[in-house]
């Protein structure tokens, strides 16, 4: 089971944290983690791109010239996707880039992400993150100048002064527990979580479902 310091806003320890093994203590299984990254991101795709095809296009309703003796080849339509500004043949069309990913798949991998993290030294867990009211500034000392942070996820329960306070620091996210997901755990270089936030993570991710 793996043990890390449990440090307060002051980074001072304040005891330690014994975390489950079956959630921090896995065997990284990176081309999990990569197919559940590639089926978040493909599910952030609008979809929305689109061409015209010649039946969409106005106009085009008679022979644009004689069919023989111009010695142009023979067309029938301005509109034609041979000729310039008609339709387009095999273009995009509206469409959803969602990818089906059964959940114990997204469990695996984010087992995976967070063992990761605690293997490379790069998780921190904090007794908890408050703030009187949102403060952009105590959010900054805290992190960047007391911890010496940088490009970090800060997971913790509902609490919106701590949101408030971090989400306009540069390279900074913040997220309750319940929006934890495998990209953002992967696109920041440090994973502080709180103690409260762990207790929650484990009993989500910690017995099989």
């Amino acid at each position: 089971m793996p043990s890390l310091e449990l440090l307060n806003q002051k980074k001072e320890k304040v005891g330690t944290i014994n975390l489950s093994d079956a959630v921090f203590g896995t065997d990284v299984n990176h081309a999990l983690v990569h197919q559940v990254i590639k089926a978040q991101l493909a599910d952030r795709r609008q979809g929305t791109a689109k061409t015209k095809t010649k039946g969409e296009i106005r106009g085009g309703g008679r022979k644009p010239f004689k069919q023989k003796g111009t010695g142009n080849a023979r067309q029938g339509s301005t509109r034609s996707p041979l000729m310039v500004g008609g339709g387009q043949n095999f273009g995009p069309q509206p469409r959803s880039y969602a990818e089906k990913t059964p959940k114990e798949m997204m469990r695996g991998a984010l087992r995976s992400a967070l063992s990761d993290r605690a293997k490379a030294s790069r998780l921190i867990v904090v007794d908890k993150i408050s703030f009187a009211k949102p403060d952009t500034q105590a959010a900054k000392k805290m992190l960047k100048d007391v911890f010496k942070l940088d490009k970090t996820l800060i997971v913790s329960v509902a609490d919106n002064n701590v949101e408030l306070s971090i989400r306009n620091l540069k390279g900074m996210r913040v997220l309750r527990t319940e929006g934890l997901n495998v990209y953002d755990i992967v696109k920041h270089e440090w994973l502080m979580i709180t103690q409260d936030a762990v207790k929650v993570i484990e009993a989500r991710l910690g017995a099989e479902k």
